[in-house]
């Protein structure tokens, strides 16, 4: 007696059953006002926001708490002329390292998207239209090769090893988020400085995609900025002392 083989249908059914059951309670949940992807923005959104205001606020805890170590370390040195020395010699190289406020001359470079209710040209992609992390930090080089004395971008402090990053046409800078436009603050010579930028073959780069897709780029000098404190870590692992022309006998 040879034997019938069930056909294959015959078990795929009450599975098909059971996820057409399941999608349709899904459905009708989403329907009676549950929605999916405007609540999940708006927890997003809440979150970044509340770790903005939480990043700012220990910003500004650490500034006080180092503020307070810095007196703290004036008042056990008075009496000690090494302590003393060295409390000068720091700063003095206070300024150069950033933890303390600038005030000078200097310009502002400002990068924004391309509008978005302009026509664009064909050929434009989503990534040709935004402000990217190699451009701010393009500015950011020229400007520093310039003799910048001090820089901030949009309301901190960088130093020489502050990192630029972006995701997608968000900026972010230790630990805060920022829309463009992203504006760049640098002291020093403004003709030296706005020199520097229109030597740099990034900038050039940059200036191509204003031309053709709308970016934004514009420099003005400033003629009284103060630049604020440096609140990020300053620790390095690795560091090399450059060599000294002049002490090493060199031309």
């Amino acid at each position: 007696m040879s034997s019938v083989r069930r056909p294959a249908w015959g078990s795929i059914i009450p599975a098909l059953t059971l996820l057409a059951g399941t999608l349709f309670a899904a459905s009708a949940s989403t329907a009676r006002g549950t929605g999916l992807r405007e609540d999940g923005r708006t927890r997003l959104t809440e979150l970044i926001g509340a770790e903005q205001r939480r990043t700012r606020h220990a910003r500004a805890d650490y500034q006080r708490l180092r503020d307070e170590v810095d007196a703290i370390s004036r008042r056990a040195g008075q009496d000690d002329a090494r302590v003393t020395d060295a409390q000068a010699r720091a700063d003095r190289l206070a300024r150069d390292a950033g933890i303390t406020p600038l005030t000078g001359t200097g310009v502002r470079v400002t990068l924004d998207d391309a509008p978005q209710n302009g026509e664009q040209p064909r050929d434009a992609g989503p990534d040709d239209l935004v402000v990217h992390e190699t451009d701010v930090q393009a500015v950011v080089n020229a400007l520093w090769a310039g003799g910048a004395l001090g820089m901030q971008i949009m309301d901190q402090r960088v130093i020489a090893t502050s990192a630029v990053r972006c995701v997608g046409n968000t900026l972010i800078l230790q630990g805060v988020v920022y829309s463009p436009p992203f504006r760049i603050t640098a002291v020093g010579d403004p003709a030296r400085l706005r020199a520097a930028l229109d030597r740099s073959p990034e900038i050039t780069i940059y200036k191509r995609y204003v031309r053709e897709y709308g970016l934004g780029y514009a420099v003005r000098s400033v003629g009284r900025v103060t630049l604020p404190a440096y609140t990020g870590n300053v620790t390095m692992n690795h560091a090399r002392v450059p060599a000294d022309p002049e002490r090493d006998g060199g031309s």
